[in-house]
């Protein structure tokens, strides 16, 4: 079974990118660094996804509804997006 610790690695950058120690013998992607999670990539999905869900309020629907999950999905994903943004610049 593949190693499924992460360990952080400095660039020259210094952007503190996740690292997977998994064996590419195991999992050929690890040998183009696909095997990380891209908190970035995450964070750009939650936004779109957040404003696609905005987007769909416009149209010809006439219940109030669906205007009620839409817009509350949305929020939750913009606070989940806001409460991730907090947490990350607090020092530990």
């Amino acid at each position: 079974m593949a190693a499924t610790e992460l360990e952080t690695t400095d660039t020259e950058r210094g952007s503190g990118r996740v690292a997977t120690t998994v064996d590419p013998a195991e999992v050929p992607s690890a040998a183009w660094g696909w095997s990380g999670e891209s908190r970035r990539t995450f964070r750009i999905a939650g936004w779109v996804v957040a404003l696609i869900l905005l987007a769909m309020l416009i149209g010809n629907h006439s219940g109030k509804v669906e205007d009620l999950y839409l817009i509350g999905g949305a929020v939750a994903i913009v606070a989940i997006l806001i409460r991730d943004s907090v947490l990350r610049r607090k020092p530990r």
